[in-house]
């Protein structure tokens, strides 16, 4: 073996170990930044303030954030039903009906460019097609979301039923079980974890958006559970409580994003466990 291009080899490989360990260095110095900053601010207006009691209050007065928990929790569930049937329904389609026609292929080129399209121009579409000329409602931002859960869960349960080894199909086939209870009973059993795990975290996706909201569900001071009217939410209230002056409304803007934060990372670990499961 040539001894000079061992050592450059080596040299190449400590650098590039290098560099990788310094970039993780540097990106884990600003996220564990960020949570410390993230939690000491929330948590402090968490215990200061009543924030699941009352609903957001008028500037220097104390309240909470009890309408746009409420109004950000129905906005997220309607959306994840709304979108994660379709998207479970368009993966299994493209995995166990149609792999190579050109009905597929065109849906998956779609699929690819909704997954890549950013979640402000999602918005815009919503508020052209929903809310201009009749008002924004929580049914508008639902459906903004929704249409950011349908291609995360469509590329997550295809790629799962992929994963399924053919045997499976092919016994079942043997005993004469018929195309829609191989797909129910096998198949999707099969991949049950990878699709649950798709399905937390789309959700965990659109639980943080807030430009979508911005053009359909806007805001509401006041608590309301209708969704055919505007909707208080918490990523619309950390944006508007973070650009203002006042010092309760800070307050309650730390809080909100300590709460979405904990949601995210709850959802990311369950998440992790199921896909943990799934491989075992």
């Amino acid at each position: 073996m040539n001894k000079a291009k061992y050592q450059k080899r080596q040299l190449t490989n400590k650098l590039g170990i290098a560099f990788t360990i310094g970039a993780m260095v540097f990106g884990l110095f600003w996220l564990i930044w960020i949570l410390i900053t993230l939690f000491g601010q929330g948590f402090s207006g968490l215990v200061s303030m009543p924030v699941f009691t009352v609903d957001t209050p008028p500037p220097m007065m104390e309240g909470g954030l009890r309408n746009a928990i409420v109004g950000s929790a129905m906005l997220a569930f309607a959306g994840l039903f709304i979108g994660a049937p379709i998207g479970m329904m368009t993966g299994i389609y493209l995995a166990e009906f149609d792999r190579g026609g050109w009905l597929g292929k065109a849906t998956r080129f779609m699929n690819d460019i909704l997954l890549s399209a950013p979640s402000i121009v999602i918005g815009l579409f919503i508020f052209a097609l929903m809310v201009q000329g009749r008002g924004f409602s929580g049914w508008a931002g639902a459906l903004a979301l929704a249409l950011i859960v349908i291609p995360v869960v469509v590329r997550t349960t295809e790629n799962m039923l992929l994963l399924v080894p053919n045997n499976l199909r092919e016994a079942a086939y043997a005993l004469g079980t018929p195309k829609w209870k191989l797909v129910s009973h096998v198949t999707m059993k099969a991949a049950k974890a990878g699709v649950v795990t798709g399905v937390l975290l789309a959700f965990a996706r659109i639980t943080g958006e807030t430009a979508p909201l911005l053009f359909t569900a806007l805001n509401n001071q006041y608590f309301s559970t209708d969704m055919n009217a505007a909707l208080a939410n918490l990523p619309n209230t950390i944006y508007q409580f973070a650009m203002s002056p006042y010092d309760n409304w800070h307050a309650l803007a730390w809080a909100a994003a300590l709460l979405i934060t904990a949601a995210v990372l709850l959802l990311n670990v369950v998440a992790r466990m199921l896909s943990g499961k799934d491989y075992k």
